[in-house]
């Protein structure tokens, strides 16, 4: 199995849904049992990759991938066109390792807040199943049309989660939430099959060349297609198009004159087109963060969603949008990532401020929660703008700490709202004195979520404001002040969780009156504290001893600020040389 671990990890949920379709609605306690047990071997198998991962290997943004599996897939020839090519192609390196560890955690966490589902349990589970396939996929895929099926795999079964099983309101959250999303894939699969027009794969074009030895490719034989292809020596009909996402981001395998060339020239709004094309696909992923102005299906998504959902949104789901940026826009468009420093840090830090205002108006404990992630999610942002180490390093740190940190928020709100069925802060006073072991893993998720030190939160902002504040000097991208108004942020977020601390749990034990009749406010039970134990003591562990993860993903952040660094500024330069004449 370690030959194809990546692809048991991928697909390890999936074969248990392909179980669960094939038994009877009526074993619902056999169902819950194999989901369990699917989304365990993804746990398993995610912990394994991450011990057998070697963070020093990781050599720079375009190499150093691990465990690699690479097969054609979908292969034609268009005759004097070239040839068609899609591969199956899966790969790990810091970047990623991070969020497959985290998507192995947070799955076997959701199942476990599952189990007091009672509607449809065959239907919610294969749903499950398949969206947390979805999900390890895009982290894994390193192939662009691989890693936009995955990405639109994930929008079916999240709509139909939140639509069939959540509140009131689900199918205007649903719908909502598949608009948002929708509008996004599309934007990003534009900008997908320009790239796919533009870039070729150079050792599939060799391959076509009859240049390659019997003991296949090496660099000097890349380096010659590289070569004759922008000397346009190479015939449209023995170029090989790829949807490889390392060779997109290898300036040389772009074919000369194609739309998406540095020296394209071609114009679309006063803005060169890779500009554009960069706009477009960063806004697909922003709306995935979620970044203000793009974030409002977020809080009815959440508050809508039953409590498991909201878990894998916010731990997961959200995180595929700054991965993307991190693994597909940067990477390919650093020259327009270094152009629109100011406006991704300014929507950051936007995000930081608005969405911890939001949180200090809420009244509603679940929409306080959803819009701190909006909050905290700016971070990433802001860390990817300055493009230093450290913030890019805070950036990949902020999104496994997040995640870890929201799952236990949303299972404490989930946790009150089983027992009394109303999340309103106004509502409850003293819960200390009724519900004391609930009350200590909702300090500690408070605590975390607002950076206290010792935290897993602590270190993710701690780098990120480090590599905010050195970036006009190293980079020159930011202005300091950019960052200096996202310090307030913390100060915010510790107002909006210490206020509902002080109203919801201390004081004289007091409920709403007409809550007080259907209200059991018992303590936490084992199944709860068999999902918060783990998270509580994850969160403590990655504050207290970060390297363990920073080992893991340093050089992979130090590699990719080199590459979007040096490539970026040589781009810039020759793309904004084209307009100007």
């Amino acid at each position: 199995m370690t030959d194809f671990i990546l692809s048991s990890l991928i697909f390890s949920p999936l074969l248990a849904a392909f179980v669960l379709l094939l038994m009877p609605a009526r074993m619902q306690k056999p169902m819950k049992a194999i989901a369990l047990g699917g989304a365990l071997v993804q746990m398993v198998l995610a912990i394994l990759l991450y011990f057998r991962f070697d963070g020093a290997a990781t050599a720079n943004g375009q190499q150093g991938y691990q465990f690699v599996e690479k097969l054609d897939w979908i292969g034609f020839s268009l005759g004097s066109l070239g040839r068609f090519q899609i591969e199956y192609f899966v790969g790990v390196d810091g970047i990623s390792i991070s969020m497959v560890l985290l998507t192995g955690i947070i799955g076997v966490i959701g199942v476990i807040s599952s189990w007091t589902i009672k509607k449809n349990i065959k239907g919610y589970f294969l749903l499950y199943l398949l969206l947390l396939t979805s999900v390890m996929g895009c982290f894994l895929a390193l192939d662009f049309f691989l890693f936009y099926l995955f990405f639109e795999f994930m929008l079916l079964p999240m709509y139909f989660l939140i639509g069939i099983w959540g509140g009131p309101k689900r199918e205007y959250a649903a719908i909502k939430f598949f608009i948002y999303t929708l509008v996004g894939s599309l934007f990003i699969l534009i900008v997908m099959i320009g790239l796919y027009t533009s870039v070729i794969d150079p050792a599939a074009t060799a391959a076509q060349l009859d240049m390659l030895q019997q003991d296949g490719t090496n660099p000097n034989v890349i380096l010659q297609v590289q070569q004759l292809l922008q000397q346009n020596a190479i015939s449209s009909a023995d170029i090989v198009r790829t949807f490889s996402i390392p060779a997109m981001m290898d300036p040389a395998n772009f074919i000369p004159g194609s739309l998406l060339h540095v020296l394209s020239g071609t114009v679309l709004w006063d803005l060169p087109i890779r500009f554009i094309a960069f706009l477009l696909l960063f806004a697909g992923f922003a709306i995935k963060v979620p970044s203000v102005p793009v974030h409002t299906w977020l809080p009815d998504a959440h508050v809508e969603a039953p409590t498991p959902i909201s878990v894998l949104l916010a731990a997961i789901l959200l995180k595929v949008g700054g991965y993307g940026l991190i693994r597909i826009v940067y990477p390919i468009f650093p020259d327009a990532g270094a152009y629109f420093a100011v406006l991704v840090g300014g929507l950051g830090v936007l995000s930081i401020i608005y969405g911890a205002l939001c949180a200090l108006a809420m009244n509603d404990l679940k929409k306080l929660i959803a819009y701190s992630s909006v909050s905290h999610m700016g971070f990433v942002l802001l860390g990817l703008a300055s493009l230093t180490s450290e913030g890019v390093n805070g950036a990949i740190y902020m999104m496994f700490s997040h995640g870890i940190i929201s799952a236990m928020l949303f299972l404490v709100v989930g946790v009150i709202y089983d027992r009394a069925h109303d999340r309103m802060i106004l509502n409850f006073r003293g819960l200390a004195k009724r519900m004391p072991a609930y009350t200590t893993f909702v300090v500690i998720a408070f605590f975390a979520s607002l950076g206290l030190p010792g935290f897993s939160g602590f270190i993710a902002e701690l780098l990120v404001l480090v590599g905010g504040f050195s970036s006009p000097d190293i980079t020159g991208l930011l202005p300091r002040w950019l960052t200096i108004v996202a310090v307030f942020g913390l100060l915010l977020a510790a107002a909006y969780y210490l206020w509902a601390l002080q109203r919801m749990f201390f004081g004289k034990y007091w409920i709403f009156p007409e809550l007080r009749e259907k209200a059991s406010m018992s303590d936490l039970n084992a199944r709860e504290y068999l999902m918060l134990v783990p998270l509580a003591i994850l969160a403590l562990l990655f504050g207290i001893f970060p390297h363990l993860l920073l080992d893991k993903i340093g050089m992979a952040a130090q590699g990719f600020t080199e590459l979007v660094l040096q490539n970026g500024q040589e781009q810039l330069n020759m793309v904004l040389s084209t307009i100007i004449k």
